[in-house]
């Protein structure tokens, strides 16, 4: 291996993160040694231009074809763009960009090349995280748990808290930093919630021409309707078992629950929808969480917000209160796997994506051209 990666020394990672929201690429250096987080370094935001996006819409949901090979090309361009702005970096995470994700079925499929991108970043790269968990039969989904244990860790959690990402899709992440290490037992329980911000997003882009609902002051001027909300509650999704995963689109039908009603109380219901598939996750949960910490686009509507601090029994905070970066924890999260992978150590379990093994998935690129395929 590689003399940037092996050992056991704290290395920078620059992790990068492209999100089903489809507002862009957030990149973030932290430092590590695939255990504990020992600082975090610079970041940086490049937003998809809407050209760009609209090329990534249409190829949501595809798994093959000039759609798809034109979503990658963004994608690689995009990254490569960004990421050209970090200086003495041993270690990338690309996670790419999720087109579609059905683990039962067809498997998962994140468009980038890492292998492209080790070479023009001069620098080795870890990518196509979620592929081995999905073999190995699980999920593939969500990734980001191993991380959230060491940030329970890194802000001194002395008892159970939940960490909520509301980005396209919902996930929580149940932690119990009181055991040893993430795979020990009683450690996590991650799954996705719901949908979470894409269907506010579709409804405000084809009803309004808006790339979200700022602020959630569409939202707020708004009611739910109560008749809606009972039959997205009434999907079975909700009543399954976790571990669970979701594509962006298996709730496309959301937006035609809310067909027939006003702009602000069309939004309002979507929001409402959010916030009561949360709810239900909670109950999934070993014991109730002492703190809900919430990530992602999310955390900003307020009126989202309010919803879950209202339907809840613990606090609920954006991530910022406990010291951390929402807009960056994805990011964060995939440099911190990424050498995890390099190093052997896992990034999923049973309690995470329901993999029938620990696995420590992904593909490892170095720039001279090699590329392996690194598991536990």
């Amino acid at each position: 291996m590689n003399k940037a990666v092996k050992g056991t020394h704290v290395l920078r990672a620059l992790g990068a993160m492209s999100g089903t929201s489809l507002d862009g690429v957030d990149a973030a250096v932290i430092e590590t040694d695939g255990h504990v987080i020992t600082g975090f370094g610079e970041t940086a935001y490049r937003p998809y231009t809407p050209e760009e996006r609209k090329i990534l819409r249409a190829a949501l949901g595809l798994w093959s074809g000039p759609q798809v090979d034109a979503a990658a090309e963004v994608i690689d361009a995009a990254h490569a763009t960004l990421l050209t702005e970090f200086d003495n970096i041993d270690l990338v995470g690309f996670h790419g960009q999720t087109l579609a994700h059905a683990p039962r079925l067809q498997g998962t499929l994140q468009v980038g090349d890492g292998a492209a991108l080790a070479k023009a970043l001069n620098v080795p790269v870890v990518w196509d995280f979620r592929s081995d968990d999905v073999r190995l039969g699980g999920e593939g989904a969500p990734l980001a748990p191993f991380y959230h244990y060491a940030c329970a860790r890194y802000i001194g959690a002395t008892g159970p808290i939940g960490i909520l990402n509301l980005g396209g899709v919902g996930n929580l992440t149940w932690v119990d930093p009181r055991k040893p290490f993430p795979q020990a037992s009683g450690a996590l329980l991650a799954f996705d919630t719901g949908p979470a911000n894409a269907p506010i997003n579709d409804l405000v882009q084809a009803r309004l021409g808006l790339d979200c609902d700022m602020d959630g002051a569409l939202a707020a001027r708004g009611k739910v309707e109560t008749g809606a909300l009972e039959l997205f509650l009434a999907e079975p999704y909700f009543t399954r078992m976790p571990p669970k995963s979701l594509d962006r689109n298996d709730f496309a039908e959301m937006i035609e629950l809310v067909s027939e009603l006003g702009d602000a109380d069309a939004a309002a219901t979507l929001t409402g929808m959010c916030a009561a598939g949360v709810l239900q996750a909670i109950d999934h949960c070993p014991a109730p969480p002492e703190r809900l910490l919430v990530t992602g686009g999310g955390r900003k509507n307020p009126v989202l917000m309010e919803m879950l601090r209202v339907a809840l029994d613990c606090p609920v905070d954006p991530i910022e209160a406990a010291g951390l970066d929402g807009d960056m924890l994805e990011a964060q999260a995939f440099g911190y796997l990424a050498v995890r992978v390099a190093r052997g150590l896992a990034t999923s379990c049973a309690a995470t994506t329901g993999v029938r093994a620990d696995v420590g998935g992904g593909i490892m690129s170095w720039p001279e051209g090699a590329s392996v395929r690194a598991a536990t």
